[in-house]
Protein backbone atom coordinates (compact mmCIF):
# COMPACT_ATOMS: atom_id res chain seq x y z
CA UNK A 1 0.00 0.00 0.00
CA UNK A 2 1.27 3.42 -0.83
CA UNK A 3 0.46 6.53 1.41
CA UNK A 4 0.57 10.07 0.18
CA UNK A 5 -1.14 13.08 1.92
CA UNK A 6 -1.17 16.59 2.48
CA UNK A 7 0.16 18.31 5.60
CA UNK A 8 -1.72 21.62 6.62
CA UNK A 9 -3.77 23.35 8.70
CA UNK A 10 -7.24 23.56 8.26
CA UNK A 11 -6.98 20.23 6.15
CA UNK A 12 -10.44 19.48 6.93
CA UNK A 13 -12.05 20.59 3.82
CA UNK A 14 -9.48 19.63 1.32
CA UNK A 15 -10.18 18.35 -1.92
CA UNK A 16 -7.60 16.96 -2.50
CA UNK A 17 -8.38 13.78 -0.58
CA UNK A 18 -11.06 13.05 -3.08
CA UNK A 19 -9.16 13.89 -6.48
CA UNK A 20 -5.76 11.79 -5.40
CA UNK A 21 -8.57 8.99 -4.21
CA UNK A 22 -9.79 8.99 -7.84
CA UNK A 23 -6.93 8.84 -9.18
CA UNK A 24 -5.29 6.04 -7.45
CA UNK A 25 -8.65 3.78 -8.41
CA UNK A 26 -8.80 5.32 -11.87
CA UNK A 27 -5.48 3.77 -12.05
CA UNK A 28 -5.68 0.47 -10.23
CA UNK A 29 -3.38 1.65 -7.44
CA UNK A 30 -3.52 0.46 -4.33
CA UNK A 31 -2.76 3.61 -2.59
CA UNK A 32 -4.06 6.07 0.00
CA UNK A 33 -4.35 9.86 0.67
CA UNK A 34 -4.28 11.07 3.94
CA UNK A 35 -4.52 14.34 5.49
CA UNK A 36 -2.32 15.20 8.52
CA UNK A 37 -1.68 18.51 11.17
CA UNK A 38 1.42 19.21 12.38
CA UNK A 39 2.28 21.75 14.78
CA UNK A 40 4.41 24.03 12.85
CA UNK A 41 7.27 23.99 15.42
CA UNK A 42 7.17 20.31 14.65
CA UNK A 43 7.22 20.72 11.46
CA UNK A 44 10.79 19.12 10.15
CA UNK A 45 10.55 16.12 12.76
CA UNK A 46 7.16 15.43 10.66
CA UNK A 47 9.14 15.19 7.15
CA UNK A 48 11.46 13.10 8.92
CA UNK A 49 8.76 10.80 9.98
CA UNK A 50 6.89 11.28 7.43
CA UNK A 51 9.78 9.57 5.53
CA UNK A 52 10.99 6.76 8.18
CA UNK A 53 7.33 5.21 7.66
CA UNK A 54 7.57 5.24 3.75
CA UNK A 55 5.12 7.74 2.91
CA UNK A 56 5.71 8.78 -0.59
CA UNK A 57 4.69 11.84 -1.19
CA UNK A 58 2.91 15.12 0.71
CA UNK A 59 1.14 18.25 -0.49
CA UNK A 60 1.74 21.09 1.52
CA UNK A 61 -0.93 24.28 2.04
CA UNK A 62 -1.26 26.47 4.61
CA UNK A 63 1.16 27.84 6.53
CA UNK A 64 3.13 25.85 5.46
CA UNK A 65 4.19 26.37 1.84
CA UNK A 66 7.24 28.83 3.20
CA UNK A 67 7.83 27.41 5.99
CA UNK A 68 8.73 24.18 4.36
CA UNK A 69 11.22 25.57 2.41
CA UNK A 70 14.38 25.29 4.53
CA UNK A 71 14.00 21.86 5.10
CA UNK A 72 13.67 20.51 1.31
CA UNK A 73 15.60 20.74 -1.78
CA UNK A 74 13.70 22.78 -3.66
CA UNK A 75 13.99 22.58 -7.48
CA UNK A 76 14.38 26.01 -9.70
CA UNK A 77 10.39 26.49 -9.94
CA UNK A 78 9.76 26.46 -6.20
CA UNK A 79 12.47 28.46 -5.51
CA UNK A 80 11.35 30.86 -8.00
CA UNK A 81 8.16 31.10 -6.15
CA UNK A 82 9.46 31.42 -2.83
CA UNK A 83 6.51 27.91 -1.64
CA UNK A 84 6.75 24.60 -1.48
CA UNK A 85 3.27 22.40 -2.61
CA UNK A 86 5.03 18.97 -3.57
CA UNK A 87 7.49 17.05 -1.30
CA UNK A 88 8.39 13.88 -2.85
CA UNK A 89 9.81 11.30 0.27
CA UNK A 90 12.21 8.75 0.20
CA UNK A 91 15.86 10.84 0.49
CA UNK A 92 16.61 13.64 2.84
CA UNK A 93 16.40 16.19 2.50
CA UNK A 94 13.65 15.58 0.10
CA UNK A 95 12.75 16.79 -3.45
CA UNK A 96 10.17 19.45 -3.49
CA UNK A 97 7.96 21.25 -6.17
CA UNK A 98 5.54 23.96 -6.74
CA UNK A 99 2.97 22.60 -9.22
CA UNK A 100 1.01 25.70 -8.72
CA UNK A 101 2.82 26.97 -11.80
CA UNK A 102 1.76 23.67 -13.84
CA UNK A 103 -1.82 24.55 -12.59
CA UNK A 104 -1.76 27.92 -14.22
CA UNK A 105 -0.47 26.77 -17.43
CA UNK A 106 -2.51 23.92 -17.71
CA UNK A 107 -5.61 25.62 -17.06
CA UNK A 108 -4.63 28.10 -19.66
CA UNK A 109 -4.11 25.26 -22.11
CA UNK A 110 -7.12 23.25 -21.50
CA UNK A 111 -8.95 26.53 -22.43
CA UNK A 112 -7.06 27.30 -25.67
CA UNK A 113 -5.08 30.10 -24.55
CA UNK A 114 -1.64 31.03 -25.21
CA UNK A 115 -0.31 33.70 -23.38
CA UNK A 116 3.30 33.80 -25.96
CA UNK A 117 2.85 37.52 -26.73
CA UNK A 118 0.06 38.49 -24.68
CA UNK A 119 -0.41 41.26 -22.49
CA UNK A 120 -1.68 40.49 -18.79
CA UNK A 121 -2.53 41.96 -15.87
CA UNK A 122 -2.07 40.10 -12.74
CA UNK A 123 -4.10 41.03 -9.47
CA UNK A 124 -1.99 40.54 -6.24
CA UNK A 125 1.28 39.62 -5.35
CA UNK A 126 0.80 36.67 -2.73
CA UNK A 127 2.00 32.92 -3.79
CA UNK A 128 -0.35 32.54 -5.89
CA UNK A 129 -0.18 35.80 -7.84
CA UNK A 130 3.73 34.93 -7.89
CA UNK A 131 3.01 31.00 -9.96
CA UNK A 132 1.01 33.03 -12.10
CA UNK A 133 3.80 35.76 -12.60
CA UNK A 134 6.27 32.62 -13.10
CA UNK A 135 4.29 30.82 -15.62
CA UNK A 136 3.65 33.72 -18.39
CA UNK A 137 6.58 35.16 -18.04
CA UNK A 138 8.17 32.36 -19.13
CA UNK A 139 5.35 31.35 -21.55
CA UNK A 140 6.45 35.14 -23.17
CA UNK A 141 3.82 37.20 -21.90
CA UNK A 142 4.12 40.90 -21.21
CA UNK A 143 3.07 40.80 -17.59
CA UNK A 144 2.18 43.99 -15.17
CA UNK A 145 1.04 42.97 -11.36
CA UNK A 146 -1.48 45.39 -9.64
CA UNK A 147 -1.50 44.91 -6.08
CA UNK A 148 -3.06 46.88 -3.34
CA UNK A 149 0.62 47.61 -2.05
CA UNK A 150 2.44 49.15 -5.19
CA UNK A 151 5.55 48.27 -3.43
CA UNK A 152 5.34 44.82 -3.04
CA UNK A 153 3.71 44.13 -6.55
CA UNK A 154 7.33 46.12 -7.70
CA UNK A 155 9.52 43.92 -5.80
CA UNK A 156 7.99 41.18 -7.49
CA UNK A 157 8.02 42.38 -10.62
CA UNK A 158 11.77 43.08 -10.47
CA UNK A 159 12.31 39.40 -8.94
CA UNK A 160 10.58 37.88 -11.49
CA UNK A 161 10.71 39.24 -14.68
CA UNK A 162 7.52 41.26 -15.21
CA UNK A 163 7.34 44.28 -17.54
CA UNK A 164 5.67 46.86 -14.85
CA UNK A 165 4.01 47.05 -11.72
CA UNK A 166 2.07 49.38 -9.82
CA UNK A 167 -0.96 49.65 -7.49
CA UNK A 168 -4.48 48.69 -7.92
CA UNK A 169 -5.10 52.05 -9.41
CA UNK A 170 -2.74 50.69 -12.26
CA UNK A 171 -5.66 47.95 -13.04
CA UNK A 172 -6.38 50.17 -15.84
CA UNK A 173 -3.85 48.08 -18.16
CA UNK A 174 -6.64 45.85 -18.46
CA UNK A 175 -8.35 48.01 -21.14
CA UNK A 176 -6.04 47.10 -23.17
CA UNK A 177 -4.87 43.80 -21.96
CA UNK A 178 -5.55 40.18 -23.55
CA UNK A 179 -5.65 38.33 -20.21
CA UNK A 180 -6.37 39.05 -16.56
CA UNK A 181 -5.77 36.97 -13.31
CA UNK A 182 -7.38 37.72 -10.27
CA UNK A 183 -4.46 36.06 -7.79
CA UNK A 184 -6.29 36.94 -4.40
CA UNK A 185 -8.91 35.47 -2.13
CA UNK A 186 -10.93 38.60 -2.72
CA UNK A 187 -14.53 36.91 -3.80
CA UNK A 188 -14.31 34.12 -1.62
CA UNK A 189 -16.39 35.18 0.98
CA UNK A 190 -18.69 37.39 -1.62
CA UNK A 191 -16.69 40.45 -1.95
CA UNK A 192 -16.93 42.69 -5.09
CA UNK A 193 -14.34 42.24 -7.65
CA UNK A 194 -10.78 43.95 -6.62
CA UNK A 195 -10.89 45.91 -9.73
CA UNK A 196 -13.42 48.03 -11.60
CA UNK A 197 -15.42 45.86 -13.38
CA UNK A 198 -16.01 48.49 -16.24
CA UNK A 199 -12.37 47.70 -17.22
CA UNK A 200 -14.00 44.32 -18.73
CA UNK A 201 -14.32 43.92 -22.17
CA UNK A 202 -15.01 40.84 -24.68
CA UNK A 203 -11.40 40.39 -26.05
CA UNK A 204 -10.32 39.74 -22.62
CA UNK A 205 -9.71 36.11 -20.72
CA UNK A 206 -10.41 36.16 -17.13
CA UNK A 207 -8.96 33.73 -15.19
CA UNK A 208 -9.77 34.00 -11.12
CA UNK A 209 -7.94 31.72 -8.62
CA UNK A 210 -10.90 31.91 -6.31
CA UNK A 211 -12.78 28.37 -6.76
CA UNK A 212 -15.59 29.07 -3.76
CA UNK A 213 -17.41 30.18 -4.95
CA UNK A 214 -17.25 28.60 -8.72
CA UNK A 215 -18.83 31.91 -10.12
CA UNK A 216 -16.90 34.90 -8.39
CA UNK A 217 -18.60 37.97 -8.79
CA UNK A 218 -15.07 38.84 -11.66
CA UNK A 219 -16.31 35.76 -13.55
CA UNK A 220 -20.08 37.04 -13.39
CA UNK A 221 -19.03 40.65 -14.37
CA UNK A 222 -16.83 39.28 -16.97
CA UNK A 223 -19.60 36.24 -18.45
CA UNK A 224 -21.96 39.67 -18.83
CA UNK A 225 -19.21 41.70 -21.24
CA UNK A 226 -19.36 38.33 -23.17
CA UNK A 227 -15.11 37.62 -22.22
CA UNK A 228 -13.58 33.86 -21.28
CA UNK A 229 -13.60 32.91 -18.06
CA UNK A 230 -11.80 30.80 -16.13
CA UNK A 231 -12.67 29.11 -13.05
CA UNK A 232 -10.01 28.93 -10.10
CA UNK A 233 -10.88 25.26 -9.72
CA UNK A 234 -9.35 24.60 -13.37
CA UNK A 235 -6.04 25.58 -11.56
CA UNK A 236 -6.86 23.23 -8.26
CA UNK A 237 -7.58 20.59 -10.95
CA UNK A 238 -4.28 20.92 -12.46
CA UNK A 239 -1.81 21.79 -10.00
CA UNK A 240 -3.33 18.08 -8.54
CA UNK A 241 -2.67 16.39 -11.55
CA UNK A 242 0.92 17.96 -11.69
CA UNK A 243 1.54 16.30 -8.10
CA UNK A 244 0.07 12.59 -9.17
CA UNK A 245 2.65 12.67 -11.90
CA UNK A 246 5.71 13.95 -10.02
CA UNK A 247 4.88 11.23 -7.64
CA UNK A 248 3.94 8.06 -9.39
CA UNK A 249 5.72 8.88 -13.03
CA UNK A 250 2.30 7.84 -14.72
CA UNK A 251 -0.12 10.36 -16.66
CA UNK A 252 -2.94 11.32 -14.64
CA UNK A 253 -6.43 9.94 -14.85
CA UNK A 254 -7.60 14.23 -15.51
CA UNK A 255 -11.66 13.36 -16.28
CA UNK A 256 -11.81 11.60 -13.22
CA UNK A 257 -9.93 13.75 -11.12
CA UNK A 258 -11.97 16.32 -12.41
CA UNK A 259 -15.63 14.46 -11.16
CA UNK A 260 -13.93 14.18 -8.06
CA UNK A 261 -13.07 17.33 -7.38
CA UNK A 262 -16.12 18.45 -8.77
CA UNK A 263 -18.02 16.45 -6.74
CA UNK A 264 -16.21 17.83 -3.75
CA UNK A 265 -17.52 21.49 -4.48
CA UNK A 266 -20.74 23.10 -3.47
CA UNK A 267 -23.93 20.94 -4.49
CA UNK A 268 -25.62 24.37 -6.50
CA UNK A 269 -22.62 25.97 -8.59
CA UNK A 270 -22.82 24.82 -11.91
CA UNK A 271 -20.15 21.85 -13.48
CA UNK A 272 -17.41 22.83 -15.25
Amino acid sequence: MEVFGLIGDPVRHSASPAMHTAAYEACGMQARYVTFTPEETALEEALRGATALGIRGLNVTIPFKQTVMPMVAADPIATRVGAVNTITLGEWPPAATNTDVAGVERALAHHDVDPAGATAVIIGAGGAARAAVCALVDAGAEVHIANRTAARARALADELGAASAGGLETATRIEGADLLLQMTSVGMRGEASPIDTALLHADLVVFDAVYTPRETPLLAAATGVGATTIEGAWMLLYQGVAAFERWTDRSAPVEAMRVALEGRLTANERPF
